[in-house]
């Protein structure tokens, strides 16, 4: 005797389609390639030269604001006033690279119409983040620097791509540290010798600047050589962040935006 299949069961459901497979997991996106020392600066420069003015106007406006300070708190002496001096110079290098960020991405993408307005709006919902940034990332490096300095060349070279995370991402402060560490870390030393490439072309300005600064003296030399300090070293330092944020972050640059923290 054949007993009737049980309703609802695999037998008695044949004509029942096959529930669909399940979706094969996806890879993980791709690292970028190896960057170059000497790409990074190429490019850096390249953007440098094409969009001169704008890189002067802001240049000049950020170096004029900063620049006062800079020079009246090296005028003053000391090692704290130096240390606070050094500060307020990382505060203006970010919010510097904030302004050039956007302009670095236009002109990867081709475009190269911004105007010094232009890139004042774009950086300015982030001006805080930048600041705040700055401020801890100033704190921590000079940390490391009374470490025996080896620490501080770490952390400077791991937090070195924080300030074009923050504004292309719209990350908040903080997370731009761990941010920066997950783009720079496996290329690390590729964006040392960066680092060391823009710190000697910058040593050299700051010393004509100081030979130009001494010639004058006073306080009205040291508020110059501020100036022109920041002036000189603001557009390259930045155009080689925003550089290097992009050659490492590729494809992924801008597609992880988390909220602020």
């Amino acid at each position: 005797m054949h007993a009737d299949p049980i309703p609802g069961s695999v037998a008695g459901m044949e004509g029942t389609p096959a529930p669909p497979p399940a979706p094969a997991p996806q890879p993980p996106a791709a690292r970028p390639s190896q960057i170059s020392v000497g790409q990074v600066l190429s490019d850096a420069f390249g953007t440098y030269s094409s969009n001169l003015g704008v890189l002067v106007g802001t240049g000049i406006a950020v170096a004029i604001a900063f620049g006062i300070v800079i020079g009246l708190l090296n005028d003053a002496g000391g090692v704290v006033m130096q240390f606070l001096a050094w500060v307020v110079q990382l505060i203006a290098a970010a919010v510097y690279t904030g302004f050039v960020v956007r302009l670095v991405q236009d002109t990867r993408d081709g475009r190269r119409d911004a105007t010094v307005g232009d890139l004042f709006s774009a950086a300015a919902p982030a001006i805080g983040s930048l600041i705040i940034w700055a401020i801890a990332s100033g704190i921590g490096i000079g940390i490391g620097f009374v470490l025996l300095i080896v620490p501080g060349l770490i952390l400077m070279t791991l937090w070195s791509v924080g300030s074009p995370a923050i504004v292309v991402e719209g990350i908040g402060p903080f997370a731009a540290f761990g941010r920066s560490y997950d783009l720079v870390r496996g290329q690390a030393w590729t964006v040392f010798g960066v680092i060391v490439c823009v710190f000697l072309i910058m040593f050299a300005a700051s010393l004509i600047a100081g030979l130009i600064g001494a010639a004058i003296g006073g306080v009205a030399g040291a508020v110059i050589v501020g100036i022109v300090v920041l002036a000189l070293f603001m557009p390259v330092s930045a155009l080689v962040a925003s550089t290097l944020y992009f050659e490492l972050a590729g494809d992924d640059a801008g597609g992880r935006a988390q909220p602020a923290v």
